[in-house]
């Protein structure tokens, strides 16, 4: 009896992997002070949501080599199911701080809020994929 609990438990976190996270997927970035924009992978990190800087590209749509590229930029998004998540940290990499952070979901829009104390900022970024 134990075997079978311990394999409808296996089975039950394998299929987690199958139903997918709607913010799961590939973003762009708006342009930074730098103007440069990014592109950020979202995926699953256990039962919550985290992303990676993947490329960078100038003004003109060239990719750029940049330090950042292959750094987490953002991890520990707990989802709510409504296209919400929060109690996350994000990486502020021209700062080269670390932030609180939240998300909001609507459609093929992100809209992505990081505070330091009382200041905050907020960026929208588009999916790719």
């Amino acid at each position: 009896m134990t075997r079978l609990w311990l394999l409808l438990f296996a089975l039950v976190l394998q299929a987690g992997g199958v139903f997918a996270d709607p913010a799961v997927g590939l973003w762009q970035t708006p342009p930074d002070r730098k103007n440069l924009t990014s592109h950020i992978a979202v995926r699953l990190c256990g039962a919550k949501i985290c992303g990676r800087i993947v490329s960078a590209f100038d003004p003109s749509g060239k990719s750029v080599s940049t330090p950042n590229i292959g750094k987490e930029l953002f991890w520990n998004m707990t989802p709510h199911g409504d296209g919400g998540y929060s109690n996350g940290t994000a990486w502020v990499p021209l700062l080269n701080v670390q932030v609180r952070a939240s998300m909001n979901l609507s459609g093929n829009r992100l809209v992505v809020r990081g505070c330091k104390g009382p200041v905050c900022d907020t960026q929208t970024w588009t999916r790719l994929k």
